[in-house]
């Protein structure tokens, strides 16, 4: 494509290009039209996703009873594990699902699957070339994101996009693409409440003349390209488009002050060498941007796999070192109490934002901030590196229909687990058990949030327990 690129004219070009490149990088200014004032009651979404797996101990093995991430029995007759109690004040506003993954990734290295959580795309494994899909948030901020000033919050441990089957954001775009996430707290409350717009008209203006004879120029070049330079030049042309929309968009929003929000209970300059603390201040900011309605949608990668980069240190909250190497040393003596603390520790931040949501009054409704934003937490394996029947909480959204205070057990006692003694590894090994589509569960999450949709990636239903 770079060969034909001279065609254009190249002064006309560098500008509308200066334009389509510089847009994605105005942070404050990348969304939406104003939400009427009268809107009841929001409807949000928020992801998170922590790496690793969890504790799989088996039913003969004494830390079964105390120390095993999933609860014990099922229905609304289950009990919670030592691992899970953080969450026992909640139980009746959440469901613990077990039996679920995706399909395209059940014999697929554990450490591949966070790129895929939240697209059920097949990312990972052996050679073949790299393609995802769009994500459930941003599949549901396409729908609802012109009614917020951001169409959609995206944040980290380790922050930006990291790499193919390594990936920093549980957020990708309508083309695959990743989103790049913010790590930093301040640059994200700054993002939300500070930034100023005086300088945002300046920044958004262009030549709309250009932008026409730019158009113009690649269609009529477009005709003596081949197919996949033409592939190429389209994509180019998407983004260019899309980058015009987001300015008319964000244009509605320079005069609309922003929130006032007191951030001095906040340590904002803090760094994962303060893991407890950083931890609850990134989700204390998903809470205050739901909260303002600045956003309806967020997703938080609170880890990423195999145990690359700050989010390893997330461990040291609970005295530990690193948390991928718990995952490792639970056929050690105590391992597997080790590991559950530590997910332990997950469950209870969590916990403690959903109690947030629920304490707080809708500011735009009735009942609590909880009943209508649906949180979804969870993992892409569970036991050592297996990438089935992933770990997975679903709280929240009373008022969008949905059931809690159950445990729905699929899994049942047919399970994969246990420490990995050297050899063989559980993904590795054939299923015990058929897993449902993670799928079907995000497609009963977008209905039940408002969208006219009949699928998601390989659903082949809705699930009607929840």
């Amino acid at each position: 494509m770079i060969r034909e690129f001279h065609r254009l004219n190249r002064r006309r070009f560098l500008r509308g290009a200066g334009y389509a490149l510089a847009l994605p990088g105005f942070a404050s200014l990348n969304h939406s039209v104003k939400a009427s004032e009268e809107a009841q009651s929001p409807k949000r979404l928020a992801c998170f996703y922590f790496p690793d797996g969890v504790p799989m101990p088996l039913p003969e093995d004494p830390a079964f009873q105390d120390w095993a991430w999933f609860p014990h029995g099922a229905g609304d007759d289950f009990k919670f594990t030592k691992c899970m109690e953080p969450l026992e004040a909640l139980r009746n506003e959440l469901t613990v699902l077990s039996g679920f993954s995706h399909p395209k990734s059940r014999s697929v290295h554990g450490h591949n699957n966070a790129d895929q959580f939240l697209t059920a795309a097949l990312t990972g494994g052996g050679d073949r070339e790299y393609q995802n899909s769009i994500s459930l948030d941003q599949v549901y901020a396409n729908h609802i994101g012109d009614e917020t000033r951001f169409s959609s919050l995206v944040m980290s441990t380790d922050g930006g996009t990291g790499t193919a089957r390594g990936t920093h954001t549980l957020s990708f775009d309508q083309h695959g693409r990743p989103i790049p996430a913010e790590h930093r707290p301040k640059q994200i409350f700054d993002r939300l409440f500070v930034t100023s717009d005086a300088d945002s008209a300046k920044r958004l203006s262009f030549n709309q003349s250009a932008m026409d004879e730019l158009l113009a120029d690649a269609q009529q070049l477009r005709r003596s390209l081949s197919s996949e330079d033409r592939q190429s030049l389209d994509e180019y042309l998407d983004s260019v488009r899309q980058a015009e929309v987001k300015a008319e968009k964000a244009k509605r929003w320079l005069s609309t002050p922003l929130p006032q929000v007191d951030g001095e209970d906040l340590n904002l300059e803090l760094t994962t060498d303060e893991p407890r603390e950083y931890l609850r201040t990134m989700f204390e900011l998903i809470y205050l941007a739901f909260r303002t309605d600045s956003t309806r949608v967020a997703t938080y990668q609170i880890g990423r796999e195999n145990g690359v980069g700050r989010s390893d240190h997330l461990a040291r909250a609970v005295g530990f070192n690193l948390a991928h190497q718990l995952s490792h040393e639970t056929k050690e003596t105590g391992g597997w109490e080790r590991f559950a603390i530590y997910c332990g520790f997950l469950n209870e931040e969590y916990g403690r934002f959903l109690q947030r949501l629920r304490e707080t009054p809708e500011p735009n409704g009735e009942g609590a901030m909880l009943d209508n934003t649906l949180t979804f937490f969870g993992s892409a394996s569970s036991a050592f590196h297996l990438s089935r029947n992933y770990p997975l909480i679903l709280a929240g959204g009373k008022n969008l229909g949905f059931k809690h205070g159950q445990y729905i057990n699929h899994a049942g006692m047919n399970f994969q687990g246990g420490p990995w003694l050297g050899k063989r590894e559980p993904w590795q090994d054939e299923a015990k058990g058929e897993d449902l589509p993670l799928s079907n569960l995000y497609l009963t999450m977008l209905k039940r949030l408002g969208m006219p949709v009949k699928s998601f990636a390989d659903s082949t239903g809705v699930i009607d327990q929840v």
